[in-house]
């Protein structure tokens, strides 16, 4: 018979009469960022703030893990997985996996924001951050262009192309119609490989000399054709093919 008193949460678990303020430190994300700052907590204490509360039994902190531990100890999975595969798991809804959503668009932003104020060329590391944000975890081939002024500062990046998971096909013409309605000085491509292998087909190389001479016909340069892998970037003009 189980002689536990009604309102006892079992040992280590926050119960319904244990208030926030009592509960372990490790349950406490919140206080423990702002006292020590973002970079201490782990990637479950990180992931309960967006979730922003528990389940009956179950903290914040208990329900990150578990989504983490399901997406096999990867939160880079976790992340990517859809929405239907977030609503799997009891506690999360609509809401919660739009929080989490918003805060992944964010930071893609954010990375977006040197290549606006600054040039892309100098700072290449940025333009590759950027991109790999963008196009590492795509399940499917997309080809995407940054549109840069006359001092090679961000006006916008768009996908331009979607594909399958192996290949997409590139039309230059259209390409150069959207770097005239930028009104663009010049080109960054980038299209990413599922596979995560960065080297370039010749189909790829095919892609960009084509690219290069209908650009040049509206006077727009082709600065650079970047391949997307598994968290790298190859670069068409540093190995000499541009």
């Amino acid at each position: 018979m189980n002689t536990r008193r009604a309102g006892k949460a079992p040992a280590g678990l926050p119960g319904p009469s244990l208030t926030i303020d009592r509960w372990p430190e490790s349950e406490r994300p919140r206080e423990k960022l702002l006292e020590r700052g973002a970079q201490a907590l782990s990637d479950a204490e990180l992931l309960a703030l967006l979730i922003g509360s528990g389940t009956p039994g179950r903290s914040a902190v208990q329900v990150a893990r578990e989504l983490i531990a399901g997406a096999g100890s990867s939160l880079r999975e976790l992340l990517n997985a859809d929405r239907e595969s977030w609503k799997r798991h009891r506690g999360i809804g609509d809401a919660r996996f739009a929080a989490i959503q918003a805060a992944v668009e964010l930071t893609r932003r954010h990375l977006q924001e040197p290549l606006r104020k600054g040039s892309a060329l100098s700072d290449p590391d940025a333009t590759r951050r950027f991109l790999v944000a963008q196009l590492r975890d795509r399940r499917y081939e997309v080809f995407c262009g940054l549109f840069l002024d006359n001092r090679h500062r961000l006006i916008a990046f768009e996908e331009i192309f979607r594909g399958t998971i192996d290949g997409a096909s590139v039309y230059p013409r259209e390409v150069a119609r959207q770097t005239l309605a930028h009104n663009a000085a010049s080109f960054i491509a980038a299209h990413n490989h599922p596979s995560g292998c960065l080297e370039p087909s010749q189909a790829d190389e095919l892609v960009t000399r084509r690219l290069q001479q209908t650009l040049a016909l509206v006077d727009v340069r082709l600065l650079d054709h970047f391949i997307v892998g598994d968290g790298q970037c190859f670069s068409f003009a540093e190995n000499g093919l541009l």
